[in-house]
């Protein structure tokens, strides 16, 4: 290789450093201005509901920030394009206080859903059903945190009617035929499901679950209670 042809190589890498760069950059700036429209849409539905309003409304301007920091690039994008091509208001928000987590629920799991939230897999239980509600997200996106998720953490499903909490009492790793995960557990319950493992380059063999059994407030343990910044139950109080 000629000087010339590497110092065209070298000129051509640099640009396209600066270029990812830029990219990255500009990602983390817009990361408050790109936050959860869905989330927002959410809430004004909801306090439309609370005041007898038509829940058909436009959003608040109350912003919850994403944090993008675990996200790839590729996946910051697609998050961005994704809000500029789709509106629905989601039927459900998932909060993992623990793990910083406050994410829309939307129907099915195709790439414009995951990209924007996480999706509600089709053929499992709804909210206030006795079976197993299953929900998927993307690895390198919203359930990229769930790496942290221990058994004893809480979790929770609000919907516009009512706000339902779970507590993590497995946690597997299993092949994508293993269905039987989101099968009906006997109890109203909840099951995560992400690829496997969260750092593999390309497509994950495996599936990392987190399943999860409905409880009353009171019944949630101290300590998941304070991983996940619940209050913990006091004498007397009321059940959630």
């Amino acid at each position: 290789m000629s000087d010339r042809t590497l110092r065209v190589f070298q000129h051509l890498l640099l640009v396209a450093g600066i270029v990812l760069l830029a990219a990255s950059a500009l990602a983390l700036m817009d990361r408050s201005v790109s936050s959860h429209l869905a989330l927002r849409a959410f809430d004004q539905a909801q306090a439309a509901r609370s005041a007898g309003e038509d829940s058909d409304t436009r959003p608040s301007q109350d912003d919850e920030d994403i944090d993008f920091s675990l996200w790839s690039d590729k996946r910051i994008r697609a998050y961005k394009e994704s809000l500029a091509t789709e509106k629905r208001l989601p039927w459900a928000v998932l909060g993992i206080s623990k793990l910083r987590l406050r994410v829309p629920v939307f129907d099915g799991t195709d790439d414009l859903v995951l990209n924007r939230g996480v999706g509600w897999i089709e053929g499992t239980a709804r909210p206030g059903d006795a079976g197993n509600i299953g929900l998927a997200g993307h690895r390198d996106g919203f359930f990229r945190g769930l790496r942290g998720i221990v058994v004893g953490d809480a979790i929770e499903l609000q919907t516009l009617e009512e706000r339902t909490t779970y507590v993590v009492d497995q946690i597997q790793i299993v092949s994508p035929e293993q269905v039987e995960v989101l099968e009906p557990r006997g109890s109203p319950s909840l099951t995560l499901v992400t690829c496997y493992p969260f750092a593999f380059v390309g497509r994950a063999p495996q599936r990392f679950v987190v399943r999860a059994r409905q409880v009353k407030a009171p019944e949630v343990p101290v300590v998941a209670q304070a991983r996940a910044g619940l209050s913990p139950p006091v004498l007397m109080a009321a059940g959630r």
